[in-house]
């Protein structure tokens, strides 16, 4: 196992700012994570796993830790026991998500069809719960392994136990920083049909339309990319965390004062079971509302001329500039609207 110090930390980052690393270690396996693991414990340091490093910012001191990059691979692919038409596939962290949605698009299996074109690695999906387009990882995931720092050993949660809601798990919330992932299992259908739930696929697929799964996971690429979501070599917006600002989730009550501020009903839509009587609003546009503009810049840092819940590095922009065009943007809404918007990249070193 390769120890690295001092190691840069915003060439792994899609935002590409911060300073760098203590210690980095690279692992290619599970045991490299229980040696890493054997590391921080005898060294009383602190310890952070990386991903795609797509959903992060760090700040421009660095981390004074050890930073673990996880970077197993593998897929094996199953038959499931109790449905002939479900397939499980055990996808090693360290894959590439788009990647892995892609094979299953091949494989003619639905269930994570949407959530084409997001960065990142398969291990970092259960830890956010990530979803887009009508789908959410929660619904195919059937287990996550993962190595448990504080016990030292390797541990498998079924989905019930992960404590899967919007953008969370219990992975970022109660356990946060006990578990690294090291594999996750996908019960996807085979021969399914494709998710049609969110309103720029229904335009691009209106009632009556039988796409098929290939169709919209290259649809929701297309879309992603217009909106500034998608990494494409040259395009400066893809400089970003992607969304960095969560879909506030309120009560009707709230929704109705947001409508008499804005002079204008807001988008809305069902903030899921587990939030009854709720419903979820679209930060990007109580952004636009609050008279953010597509382009907007401030220093260095900007949001994106396609979408303005993505806040980019317009060119060594730093981990400070892009928190107070964050924090210019958090005031205003909560001025004129009385919500608190919540960051959604996971913040290290601050």
């Amino acid at each position: 196992m390769l120890i690295e110090e001092n190691k840069p930390l915003a060439p792994l980052t899609t935002l590409g700012i911060g300073g760098p690393a203590r210690w980095f270690v690279e692992a290619h396996s599970e045991r490299d994570i229980a040696e890493a693991s054997d590391r921080v414990h005898e060294k009383c340091i602190p310890l952070f796993v990386l991903g795609g490093g797509s959903n992060l910012l760090v700040s421009d001191a660095g981390f004074k830790g050890l930073v673990l990059r996880v970077a197993l691979k593998g897929i094996h692919v199953s038959d499931s026991n109790s449905n002939p038409a479900e397939r499980v596939y055990q996808v090693a962290a360290g894959e590439d998500w788009d990647q892995f949605v892609q094979r299953t698009v091949e494989d003619d299996c639905s269930g994570i069809e949407c959530l084409a074109g997001i960065p990142g690695t398969v291990g970092g999906t259960p830890v956010q719960n990530v979803g887009a387009y009508g789908q959410e990882v929660s619904a195919a995931i059937e287990r996550v392994r993962v190595f448990d720092l504080q016990e030292r050993v390797f541990a498998e949660f079924r989905t019930k136990e992960c404590g899967f809601a919007y953008r969370h798990s219990r992975f970022n919330t109660i356990d946060r920083g006990r578990y690294v992932v090291t594999r996750v299992d996908y019960r996807v259908h085979a021969g399914g049909t494709p998710t049609l739930k969110y309103a720029d696929l229904q335009r691009e697929y209106p009632e009556g339309s039988t796409p098929t799964l290939k169709q919209v996971a290259s649809a929701v690429r297309r879309i992603r990319q217009a909106k500034g979501m998608l990494l494409v070599d040259g395009d400066p917006d893809c400089h970003s965390a992607g969304s960095f600002f969560k879909n506030p989730i309120v009560t009707e009550r709230q929704a109705e004062k947001v409508a008499s501020s804005a002079g204008s009903e807001p988008p809305r839509f069902t903030a899921g079971a587990a939030n009854p009587g709720m419903v979820k609003l679209p930060a990007a546009w109580l952004i636009e509302k609050a008279a953010f503009t597509k382009g907007y810049t401030l220093h260095r840092a900007g949001i994106s001329t396609k979408h303005t819940l993505a806040l980019v590095n317009r060119g060594g922009a730093t981990a400070a500039e892009i928190l107070a065009l964050a924090g210019e943007i958090r005031s205003a809404i909560s001025a004129r609207f009385g919500i608190d918007l919540e960051m959604e990249p996971v913040m290290l070193g601050f």
